[in-house]
């Protein structure tokens, strides 16, 4: 057996841990601007304490989501660009949360390379501070694993984990009816979900990341790279009105496939597609990839990244606190009877 030499250390390895301090160091000032009502501890324990009653619930159920951002990554690595991909992370917990009737509270992630560049992690996570602070969530811990032979060259993934709590009884969906109006707020872009297919219809344009975008100003990857919206400020003030009836967040699988997730088994929805401008990214990628009306709307959120269900009366209360919080609110079908989703022709 060849004798090993003398002196091995975990960086001969390809393992940094001085690297890894550098970063904590370098983040926990994003992540300390995040901290709110009921944190207990930063950064560098084994756990983080999380204080329900300072937080102000007194009888509170927990709710837990986690995500990733998905292959849209690859989009990041191949760009260099790593500022958004953070707030994609948090976006995808957060607004599953609020879809449960639940209040953000804390987020941790996982960060994971084949060799840790404090620069390329240091931005990406500096995004995940950012989409805390817009859904009023604290970065409370997260772990960065460095794993040499498992990725390759610049690669990473990410992975995320948010804690939100709702009083007893405040779930949703709650009391679905017939005749609910569906009010949908606007996405930011493809969101993150869909990346595949989009790397797929880039590769066959022949366009590459660096070209002039089809359908936006700048490069073609920038404009691919659009954060996810964060609609958690929006769906709070919503949930305090009686008549709102669920939260569907539009990811994977699209409308056809997240509206029926809140909606009892014997109802479905009627969408009109006229009711809302199908924004360019999509024109273009329908273009690009030949795709079919019922593809697209299974694959991709086409415009609207969350729906409101809404009783009649309440219907112009909840479209206003949600234009208040910023967003783009367009009434775009009822809840009926049978269930599945049908919609109008798409223009």
């Amino acid at each position: 057996m060849a004798e090993l030499r003398n002196g091995l250390t975990y960086s001969d390895a390809g393992v940094d841990i001085d690297a890894g301090n550098a970063l904590i160091e370098r983040i926990r000032p994003a992540a300390e601007r995040t901290a709110r009502p009921g944190v207990m501890t930063g950064l560098g324990g084994f756990g983080a304490l999380f204080d329900l009653r300072a937080a102000g619930y007194e009888d509170p159920v927990l709710v837990a989501a986690t995500d990733g951002v998905g292959t849209k990554l690859r989009v990041a690595i191949e760009t260099g660009q790593f500022g958004t991909v953070g707030i994609d992370l948090v976006a995808m917990c957060v607004n599953d949360l609020v879809c449960q009737g639940a209040e953000p509270l804390f987020f941790l992630d996982y960060f994971a390379s084949g060799r840790l560049d404090v620069d390329q992690a240091g931005e990406v996570i500096a995004g995940i501070a950012e989409g805390c602070s817009a859904a009023g969530a604290a970065l409370i811990g997260g772990e960065t694993a460095e794993m040499p032979g498992m990725y390759a060259g610049g690669d990473f993934d990410l992975a995320g984990f948010a804690v939100g709590a709702m009083e007893r009884g405040g779930e949703l969906p709650r009391g679905v009816a017939a005749g609910d109006v569906l009010l949908g707020l606007a996405s930011s872009g493809v969101h993150s979900n869909g990346f595949s297919l989009v790397r797929r219809i880039v590769a066959e344009s022949g366009l590459g990341w660096d070209a002039p975008c089809p359908f936006a100003e700048g490069s073609l990857g920038a404009a691919l790279l659009a954060p996810t919206r964060i609609y958690v400020r929006g769906a709070l003030e919503a949930m305090r009105i009686e008549g709102l009836r669920g939260l569907a967040h539009i990811t994977g699988g699209g409308l056809t496939e997240n509206l029926p997730r809140i909606l009892p088994e014997d109802l479905g929805a009627r969408i009109d597609l006229a009711a809302w401008a199908l924004p360019d990214v999509f024109r273009w990628l329908r273009g690009a990839g030949g795709m079919s009306r019922d593809e697209m709307l299974r694959t991709f959120n086409c415009g609207i990244g969350l729906v409101a269900v809404a009783a009649p009366d309440a219907c112009p209360a909840i479209r206003a606190v949600f234009e208040q919080a910023g967003e783009t609110v367009h009434e775009i079908g009822r809840v009926e009877a049978g269930a599945g989703v049908r919609y109008s022709a798409m223009p």
